[in-house]
């Protein structure tokens, strides 16, 4: 399931890619095989990083001999381990509602990201968040989970001070906010009860098929009430 286009990332081979807060690696692995890059992912939860790690060997390029392109950590975005200007590309996508401090992290990508660079962003869109945080408590105390609600405003404007320029937006998995409005209605016995778990297997049918009538209603959705807003953004010369 990606929230990124990576498409407009164009991608070319010889390129170095971060994926910065990767889980379990959904835009990464997508990544590696759009071209020769040489991808990173890096996340703070080492289960996600193996996660990653055994989804890369289930591809063909991993049998013995093959060159691996890839590499994974485990770390702190407040601090990133790379030296200046180190790469072409970063995603950071569903991270920087979860840091209190989010400007740090900015300021690192700026810093490790080569002048031209590309820069993807994503975070919960507004309106669709604010009906979950109203319905739930628990969507957002849990530990680790969203600590602010982006205004696009002012998510743009803290990373174009970063040292970025603005590229184009658009919204994705419209399809989404409703599967979560509904967990924050039940949310006590959320993974239990039988609508939330009719949704869930729709939104899996739709990942694994794609068909043709969940394409449309997604085009439909996704400027509508997309759960995520997506930023794009070249790093100032």
């Amino acid at each position: 399931m990606l929230t990124v286009d990576l498409k407009a990332l164009g991608l070319k081979d010889g390129e170095r890619l971060l994926d910065l807060g990767c889980g379990a690696g959904r835009h990464l692995h997508n990544a590696y095989y759009k071209a020769k890059i040489e991808a990173f992912g890096l996340d703070r939860s080492l289960p996600d990083v193996l996660k990653t790690r055994d989804g890369f060997a289930a591809y063909p390029d991993m049998t013995p001999g093959a060159e691996c392109r890839f590499r994974l950590l485990v770390g702190d975005c407040l601090a990133l381990p790379f030296p200046e200007a180190s790469f072409d590309t970063i995603i950071c996508s569903e991270v920087l509602e979860h840091l209190p401090r989010y400007e740090i992290a900015l300021a690192e990508m700026a810093r490790i990201l080569k002048p031209g660079g590309k820069l993807a962003v994503s975070v919960p869109r507004f309106w669709p968040e604010w009906i979950c945080w109203r319905l739930a408590t628990g969507y957002h105390t849990v530990p680790g989970g969203h600590v602010r609600i982006f205004k696009p405003a002012v998510l743009q404007g803290a990373i174009e001070r970063a040292g970025f320029q603005f590229q184009r937006r658009h919204y994705a998995h419209g399809l989404h906010s409703p599967y979560w409005w509904l967990q924050c209605l039940v949310w006590a016995r959320r993974e239990s009860d039988p609508l939330v778990k009719a949704y869930h297997r729709f939104l899996v049918w739709d990942i694994m098929r794609r068909p043709w009538l969940t394409r449309v209603l997604s085009r439909i959705a996704d400027p509508l009430m997309g759960k995520s807003l997506v930023l794009y953004f070249r790093k100032e010369a």
